[in-house]
């Protein structure tokens, strides 16, 4: 029975390992212990194919291990290489490897030859491969003469290079003398030999350093060939060819290739216009994925080619005069390649055993077996094993039988090597991976815990969970052959301590792990797509969720590669932002959440867009005489398509510096037919237009001049309008000078009367905008005619328009005038119209003067002054409003026309009757007194009649704003002033006065006034209430005869005190409302304020039921109805001053007012 040694590597996170790995150490070389004893195993060797470089030291790899260490040895093409003879080359203790010091003498040529490596210790001996050791060379140009080339335009070439064959083979670029790469494209290019390919020439070609450079890698050398000259001499027309390869020649070629390498196919052709290579595959499909196109798709490249290629590829040169095929058959060749490579074998003692070897390529390898290193056929015979071709039988093996097996698969185009050694042993099982590992998976992944071990026999492996749980099956768990536990879906219950058990016949091992399971980090919030335009700012959020263990780090990445080092991008906890986005900016940005078992990552493309780059590279060709083909080549789109070229023009000639628009075309065009007018130096230039804007133009195109013509329009707004009654004055808009078609831009202008039979007369006259023809009747049609020519010719014949000469004016007035008075402010007016033949012009309407002549009621002259209406076109009739009643007007009419007014007809007078009059013009109330009033006004300012009386109207007002009824009144109308009597004292009264005439009464003037109070009740009031209220008051009366004197020094010290004297108790206490309380002491009003505002007079209350006046809401102090502050009384107390309704602005407080005493006042303070 095969016994098994499986170890693996210990992780601390089975979750940062993809399952593959372990998967992959199924299949993997078996590894020995190194403590125990085991055959050599080469682990490091140089390449079969070594180029060393001729200027260090040569240095020949050769590593191996095995117990006991093994020793090396060399051979030298096939004979042993002696190193103790040569002073040069030494080994490297405890290693095979070679060092030979060719830096200080020798030549790195002397050891050219193939190496190969032996490693040998008591249990075998191992082999490395054939190393081809072979110094780099870098050789230098033959000296060659090179003749200068001389070719017409369109004409073919192909620069030469042919490099030095070189070790490894130098790679070939062509530049110029200051180290520039040539540019190359669909027409230029290099072949895979390096010679380089015109298709056709072009004057620009022409130069006198073409330049072929050779890289040898391996040396760090680059080679230069002579410069090649090169002139194309312009041709006036170069003929057109179909197309011819220039690479390879004829029409089938062959091409072998190795399976696994690059296969490149080239087909590089000749023609004018440039041939287009396509390619196919005959019978089958290109392979996807595994195409590629290069070189301007002249060459077919096949990455890891297999046998499934071969077939026949067709490359296909097509211009427009046609097409060349070429077939290149291809055949897929195969060195060696492993199926089954032989594997280490450990084996204990009797127990049995394979090596196979197995290897395939084209043609089929030839396998032979080695035993230490010696062909296995001259080996020493070992019972134990059997050949059988790919396959070496081992049975009942035994210590001895341990060795190194070498297989070797060869066929023409190389071979395969390896090692496999079968090693004898007897030992107890040992596990190899490490005590209490833990083991952290996030769940719903697979867990993976490791028991490596090692053991000879083979030994048995179990896993059991905790202390009590029995072994683990297979029905929830995957045992692997190396040991390996699998969970397939780690869930939190999985949680816990795992123990491996490794049992043979020769002892028991155990290990125990542990297994932590996390929950999984997610982006919860995902960045998302942007489109922002260029010079802006963008941000993109990535929100994290993770086990709360596990601490992730957050990182950008932009196209898969670390962010830009450039300040505008910023990044916080959950976001990116980039400002000031540039161009380079595009791209797909990824936030990666990584924690030391999982991560997360999400996308976002940022797109960056802008209007676009301008046009460029204008041509124009096709030039005929009205039209030019433009061809521009498109700037960069800025990620957003354009959708629109827009073209402009500039006429050098005419309007130097403005740009004019010519045409658009769509965003896929990039070439446009424009059609032209004569005679303009025209320069092109074209904008893109994307869904982003307009780009900034192109630069300006060359500049093409057209052949003059004759103009093919004719001025536009030809007017005739006469200035005088006796001229023709004809204008018209002129051609500007991109119209005029020619030099020489002139005016022919034509006329006649339009009624008559006369001929046409015709002036030619300069570039100008108005003729003006004199000796014209007056006011006679006229056809006209301007029609434009330059020193080509003539326009077409322009249209007749209609004109008139000159208007003069009217010479008849409007007869029959008739007035018809609507009402007495309203008349209507009319009258016969004129000949026309009178007219003498463009009839606009009739003219109506009127005035007021007089007042019908005054019967006094005033100035005169006139209104004006006028009636648009030939009416005969019209109203005159706003007029004013019973008032004498007077009238005329006038005909107009262009020119002027007519005479005006016979003057017609009216009268209006009577209206309602106007409001008196004033209203003032005199003479207050206890019971009376007196009214006094001014008659209307339009009594619009007779007046036939005044009607008066008025209504008491109460203390509540109340109003009484209303009284009417007639009045004569030769009265200016009514006395009302028999009044209420002390009482608000409102006036409306109205003047009437026999039509009806006018507007209203209103007013409003108080009556005075009745002093010696007020008195009489006062001292009642201040002998029930005030102690004081009664003392002073019993002693006024004997203390009068006293008493009237005191009242005018208290007096001149300015003291205020308290009213609110005793109104309180007063019986009647309507009585105002006086002091006794001088009879003067208490304190009363002014209101805030004089408010007009309505229903409702007007003083606080208290009866106190108060300054926010009383406006009846008396003050206010006289003219400001100066409202004072006469001796009978009336009032002095016509009433109004002014403000006054402080409040007027007992004896604190600033005015005089009032004589009442006087009188009342002696009492």
């Amino acid at each position: 029975m095969p016994l098994h040694m499986m170890l693996k590597k210990k992780h601390l996170s089975a979750g940062r390992v993809p399952l593959i790995l372990f998967l992959c150490q199924l299949i993997s070389a078996l590894d020995v212990p190194l403590d125990l004893v085991q055959p050599p195993t080469i682990t490091q060797q140089s390449p079969k194919d070594y180029i060393i470089d001729p200027r260090e030291n040569i240095v020949i790899q050769c590593e191996a291990k095995g117990k006991p260490p093994p020793s090396f040895s060399w051979t030298r093409n096939g004979t042993h290489f002696d190193i103790d003879k040569d002073p040069l080359v030494t080994m490297k203790p405890g290693s095979g490897t070679l060092v030979i010091n060719i830096m200080s003498e020798g030549k790195a040529e002397t050891y050219e030859g193939v190496y190969q490596c032996t490693a040998r210790n008591e249990r075998g001996a191992a082999i490395s491969n054939n190393i081809v050791v072979r110094p780099s060379r870098s050789p230098l140009w033959t000296k060659e003469r090179l003749e200068p080339i001389v070719l017409r335009n369109g004409q073919s070439l192909v620069l030469p290079c042919r490099p030095p064959i070189g070790l490894p083979p130098a790679i070939i670029f062509w530049m110029d003398n200051s180290f520039q790469r040539l540019p190359q494209s669909e027409r230029v290019s290099q072949g895979l030999n390096g010679d380089l390919y015109f298709s056709n020439v072009l004057p620009e070609d022409t130069r006198e350093d073409y330049i072929c450079y050779a890289r040898f890698n391996h040396t760090q050398t680059i080679q230069q060939k002579q410069p090649i000259s090169l002139k194309v001499i312009s041709a006036k027309s170069s003929k057109e060819r179909p197309p011819t390869f220039l690479t390879p020649e004829g029409n089938e070629s062959h091409k072998e290739e190795l399976r696994g390498n690059v296969l490149s196919l080239e087909c590089i052709a000749e023609g004018l216009p440039t041939p287009i290579i396509y390619w196919i595959k005959e019978d089958g499909t290109l392979p996807v994925n595994r195409t590629f196109y290069r070189n301007f798709r002249k060459t077919l490249q096949i990455i890891r080619v297999s046998e499934a290629d071969s077939g026949n590829y067709q490359c296909i040169a097509k211009n427009t005069l046609g097409a060349v095929h070429h077939t290149i058959s291809v055949t897929v060749k195969a060195a060696p390649y492993w199926i089954v490579a032989p594997q280490n074998l450990v084996l204990s003692p009797g127990e049995n055993g394979t090596l196979i070897c197995r290897a395939n390529g084209n043609p089929k390898p030839r396998i032979s077996w080695l035993t230490n290193g010696v062909p296995i056929e001259i080996a020493l015979d070992d019972p134990s094993r059997k050949i059988d071709g790919d396959t070496i039988i081992f049975s009942n093996v035994q210590e001895s039988s341990s060795a190194v097996y070498q297989c070797n698969a060869s066929n023409k185009y190389g071979y395969l090597l390896a090692n496999a050694f079968v090693n004898v042993l007897a030992e107890p099982p040992r596990i190899l991976t490490s005590a209490n590992t833990l083991y952290q998976v996030i769940s719903n992944r697979p867990a993976l815990l490791d028991c490596a071990f090692f053991g000879s026999p083979m030994p048995t492996i179990e896993w059991f969970k905790g202390t009590k749980g029995g072994a683990l099956h297979e029905d929830i768990y995957v045992l692997h052959d190396n040991g390996t536990l699998e969970i397939p879906v780690a869930q939190k219950d999985s949680t816990g301590t795992y123990t491996c058990v490794a049992w043979n016949k020769l002892g028991m091992a155990k290990n125990e792990v542990h297994l932590e399971i996390k929950d999984p980090t997610r982006i919860i919030k995902q960045p998302e797509y942007a489109v922002v335009q260029r010079g802006s700012k963008v941000s993109f959020e990535c929100k994290v969720k993770h086990d709360h263990t596990l601490i992730p780090t957050i990182m950008w990445l932009k196209d898969n590669g670390e962010l830009p080092n450039d300040e505008r991008f910023s990044t916080d906890k959950d976001h990116l932002v980039v400002s000031d986005v540039k161009d380079d900016d595009g791209g797909t940005y990824t936030c990666t959440a990584n924690t030391t078992l999982d991560s997360a990552s999400a996308s976002a493309v940022l797109r960056v867009v802008d209007v676009p780059n301008p046009p460029f590279d204008l041509e124009l060709t096709n030039q005929l005489d009205k039209s030019v083909q433009l061809t521009w080549t498109p700037g960069d789109d800025n990620n957003s398509p354009i959708t629109k070229f827009i073209i402009e023009y500039e006429d050098a000639m005419h309007e130097a510096g403005l740009w004019r628009h010519q045409a658009e075309v769509s965003g896929t065009q990039t070439t446009a037919q424009l059609k032209l007018s004569p005679y303009v130096n025209y320069s092109f230039r074209v904008m893109a237009e994307n869904s982003i804007g307009r780009s900034m133009p192109s630069e300006a195109s060359e500049q093409y001049l057209t052949k003059a013509a004759e103009p093919d329009q004719n001025p536009t707004a030809v007017e005739g309008l006469g200035t005088e009654p006796d001229n023709l004055v004809i204008t018209w808009k002129p051609l500007n000078g991109f119209q005029s078609n020619g030099p020489g831009l002139q005016y022919k202008v034509s006329w006649r009367q339009k009624d008559g039979d006369d001929e046409w007369t015709s002036v030619v006259v300069a570039n100008v905008s108005k003729y003006i023809v004199s000796g014209t009747p007056t006011f006679v049609p006229y056809l006209i005619k301007v029609q434009a020519l330059n020193d080509v010719g003539f326009a077409p014949e322009p249209a007749a328009v209609m004109g008139h000469s000159g208007e003069d004016l009217p010479m008849v007035a409007p007869g029959n005038v008739r007035v018809n008075v609507v009402n007495s402010t309203l008349a209507e007016v009319h009258w016969d119209p004129v000949p026309p033949k009178s007219v003498r012009g463009h009839l606009q309407g009739y003219r109506i003067y009127y005035w007021k002549a007089q007042s019908s009621s005054k019967r006094n002259r005033r100035h005169i002054e006139k209104k004006i209406l006028t009636f648009q076109g030939s009416k005969t009739h019209g109203m005159l409003p706003g007029l004013q009643p019973y008032s004498h007007y007077a009238l005329n009419v006038r005909v107009v026309n262009g020119k002027g007014e007519g005479p005006a007809s016979t003057d017609r007078g009216f009268h209006t009757p009577e209206g309602v009059p106007s409001a008196p013009s004033s209203l003032k109330i005199v003479n207050p007194t206890l019971d009376s009033l007196t009214l006094e006004w001014d008659p209307p300012s339009h009594p619009n009649g007779i007046l036939t009386e005044y009607i008066l109207k008025y209504q008491p007002i109460n203390s509540t704003h109340e109003l009484g009824p209303l009284v009417d009144l007639k009045i004569p109308a030769n009265k200016t002033r009514w006395t009302l009597k028999n009044l209420n004292f002390s009482t608000r009264y409102k006036f409306y006065l109205y003047a009437q005439t026999s039509v009806g009464s006018g507007s209203q003037i209103t007013e409003e006034a108080i009556t005075t109070v009745d002093e010696g009740k007020k008195a009489m009031a006062s001292r009642q209430v201040d002998i029930a209220t005030q102690g004081w008051f009664i003392g002073l009366m019993c002693a006024v005869a004997l203390l009068i004197l006293i008493l009237l020094i005191v009242c005018f010290i208290r007096r001149n005190k300015g003291g205020k004297y308290p009213v609110k108790e005793k109104e309180d206490a007063h019986a009647d409302p309507e009585i105002q309380p006086m002091k006794e002491d001088d009879g003067t009003f208490g304190e009363y304020s002014d209101a805030e505002d004089h408010k007009p007079l309505k229903k409702g209350s007007r003083t606080p039921s208290d009866r106190t006046v108060k300054k926010e809401d009383s406006d009846d102090s008396l003050v206010d109805y006289g003219e400001g502050v100066n409202g004072q009384f006469n001796e009978d107390g009336s009032f002095i001053g016509q009433y109004s309704g002014k403000k006054e602005k402080e409040p007027a407080e007992g004896n604190e007012s600033s005015e005089a005493p009032s004589p009442v006042n006087a009188m009342n303070s002696f009492v």
